[in-house]
C-alpha cells in the first residue's frame, strides 16, 4: 500500500516515495523481443505481443507506478509516478508506438496516479497532492484525446492538517465521475511501515475509505461520502471504484479493524465489496470477501485488489493475500452484482513470500483477463497474464509478458497498467521495472492479442 503523510514527515514521506534512487536515463527497449511468440494463441490464451515500448523514455529519473485507460478507435493512456511529477503518455495506433511523455499540469510533489475515459471521450487523471496545508486528490480532465489537459481542480478536503492517499477516479455511463481515496481527519495519527525496496503500509491511523462525486465534468466535487459505516475511522482504505452500465457504483476495499483512540492500532484486514445505487449512500454492513482465503498483511505495501465487469455483466475481483502457506493472490466472480461471490480461484502459483501485485481486466460475456507483478522469480520483477472463464475455469498458462526481468531491489510502483482496446482483440498492459544495470525503474508497454 501506498505511504505517504503528512505533518512534520511530508517531506520525507514524499521524497522517500517518489525519488528514494538518483536518477539515470531509462533504457529505451522499443523493438526488443516480445516475450509472446506469434501464434500462440490456443484454447483461449494471449497470443502475439506487439514489440515492447519504452513509455517514458522522455522523462528521465525514477518513472513507477502506472494505470492505463483505452479509448476508440485505437487510444492507449498511461499514466505514472514520474517526468518529475505525473507523467503521462498516449498511443493512437493501440500502442504499437507512444507518443513523446510529459509532466501532468498541477502535479510536482504527487503521487498515487489514477485515469478514466468518459463516454463523450474526456481523459480524466487524478493524483494526490500535498499543498496549503492540506493532502488531496487533484483531477485534471482533456477534451481532446489526451493532447493536453486544460481543467485542473483540487479536490478540497475539509479541515487542513488531514492525511490522503491512494485515488482511483471511474466514470458514468451519463458522465457522472466517481473519485475515491483514503482520507483521514488527522496525518498526526498515522504511523508507517517502509520497505527498504518497496513502498510504505501503515500500522496505525484514523483511515477512511470515501467517495465523491461531479456531475459537471470534474469542476466542482460533492462532499466527502464515507463508503462504509464507522467514520472516522472506519478502516478502510486503496478502494477501487467500478461504475455499472446501469449507474450503480462498486466500490472494493481493504478493511481493517482499528483499535481504541487515541492510538487507532490497525491490524490484519481482509477486502471488503459494497455498491450503491446512487454513490450517495451506502450500506452500513459491506461484504467481507472470503476472509478464510488468508488476510492482508500490515506490511503489505503494494496496492492491492482490483475490480472489473464483463459484457454481460458479470464482476470480477482479484487481491493477495499472505499467510503460513505463503503470498497468495485470488479471483472470485459474481453474476448477480455483487451479492454473492463464487468460491476464489487461486491466481498465484508457488508458496513464497514475494509481491504480487493482481489486476484484472474483463472482456467478453463469461472471461476476464488476469494479470499479476511479482518480485518471485530469482531474476527479478517480472508480469504475467492468464485468461479465466466462468464456464471452463483457466483458458491456458501463465504468459510472461515482460522480457526482461525488473531489478526487485528497485521499487517498481505499487501498481501495473492493464486495459482492453476497443473490439476486445487486443489487452494494452504497462508495467515500472528497473532492468539491466539501470538503477531506476521505467514504464514499458506492450499489447497482446486475444481471442473474440
Amino acid at each position: 500500500m501506498t505511504g505517504t503523510v503528512g505533518g512534520s514527515r511530508v517531506t520525507w514521506a514524499l521524497s522517500r516515495r517518489l525519488g528514494v534512487l538518483a536518477a539515470l536515463s531509462a533504457l529505451v527497449v522499443t523493438g526488443s523481443t516480445p516475450a509472446l511468440a506469434a501464434g500462440q494463441a490456443r484454447s483461449g490464451a494471449p497470443g502475439q505481443a506487439s514489440p515492447v515500448q519504452d513509455v517514458s523514455r522522455a522523462c528521465g529519473g525514477q518513472n513507477a507506478e502506472v494505470e492505463t485507460a483505452t479509448a476508440a478507435p485505437a487510444y492507449v493512456y498511461d499514466l505514472w509516478i514520474g517526468c518529475h511529477g505525473i507523467g503521462f503518455a498516449r498511443s493512437v495506433n493501440g500502442g504499437r508506438t507512444y507518443q513523446r511523455a510529459f509532466q501532468m499540469p498541477g502535479s510536482g510533489p504527487t503521487w498515487d496516479p489514477s485515469i478514466a475515459v468518459a463516454p463523450d471521450g474526456t481523459v480524466y487523471a487524478a493524483y494526490m497532492r500535498q499543498d496549503h496545508g492540506y493532502m488531496r486528490p487533484v483531477v485534471a480532465a482533456s477534451l481532446d484525446h489526451g493532447q493536453k489537459f486544460t481543467k485542473v481542480v483540487a479536490v478540497r478536503p475539509p479541515v487542513r492538517g488531514n492525511w490522503g492517499d491512494r485515488d482511483f477516479i471511474a466514470v458514468g455511463p451519463r458522465g457522472t465521475v466517481y473519485l475515491t481515496w483514503d482520507y483521514g481527519p488527522s496525518a498526526k495519527k498515522i504511523q508507517l511501515e517502509c520497505s527498504p525496496a518497496g513502498s510504505c503500509a501503515f500500522k496505525d491511523g484514523d483511515v477512511n475509505s470515501v467517495i465523491q462525486r461531479s456531475t459537471d465534468g470534474g469542476r466542482t466535487w460533492g462532499p466527502i461520502t464515507p463508503v462504509g459505516p464507522g467514520f472516522p475511522r472506519n478502516g478502510g482504505y486503496s478502494a477501487p471504484v467500478l461504475v455499472q452500465p446501469d449507474g450503480r457504483v462498486d466500490v472494493l476495499s481493504w478493511g481493517h479493524r482499528v483499535g481504541p483512540a487515541p492510538v487507532d492500532k490497525l491490524y490484519p484486514g481482509h477486502e471488503v465489496f459494497t455498491s450503491s445505487a446512487n454513490g450517495r449512500t451506502w450500506p452500513r454492513h459491506p461484504r467481507e470477501l472470503f476472509p478464510g482465503s488468508g488476510s492482508i498483511a500490515l506490511p503489505t505495501w503494494w496496492i492491492d485488489g482490483d475490480l472489473s465487469i464483463d459484457a454481460g455483466g458479470n464482476l470480477y475481483a482479484t487481491w493477495d493475500t499472505q499467510g503460513a502457506r505463503g503470498d497468495i493472490g485470488w479471483l472470485t466472480w459474481s453474476a448477480d452484482g455483487g451479492r454473492r461471490w463464487a468460491r476464489p480461484v487461486r491466481v498465484t502459483p508457488g508458496r513464497n513470500h514475494a509481491v504480487h501485485i493482481v489486476e484484472s481486466v474483463a472482456g467478453r460475456q463469461g472471461i476476464a483477463y488476469v494479470a499479476w507483478q511479482t518480485d518471485a522469480p530469482k531474476a527479478g520483477y517480472a508480469t504475467y497474464v492468464r485468461p479465466y472463464s466462468i464456464r471452463r475455469g483457466w483458458l491456458g498458462p501463465a504468459v510472461k509478458v515482460s522480457p526482461r526481468a525488473g531489478n526487485r531491489r528497485i521499487w517498481p510502483g505499487d501498481t501495473f497498467g492493464i486495459s482492453l482496446l476497443p473490439g476486445g482483440t487486443r489487452l494494452a498492459l504497462a508495467w515500472g521495472s528497473a532492468i539491466g544495470r539501470h538503477r531506476t525503474s521505467a514504464i514499458y508497454g506492450t499489447t497482446i492479442t486475444v481471442p473474440r
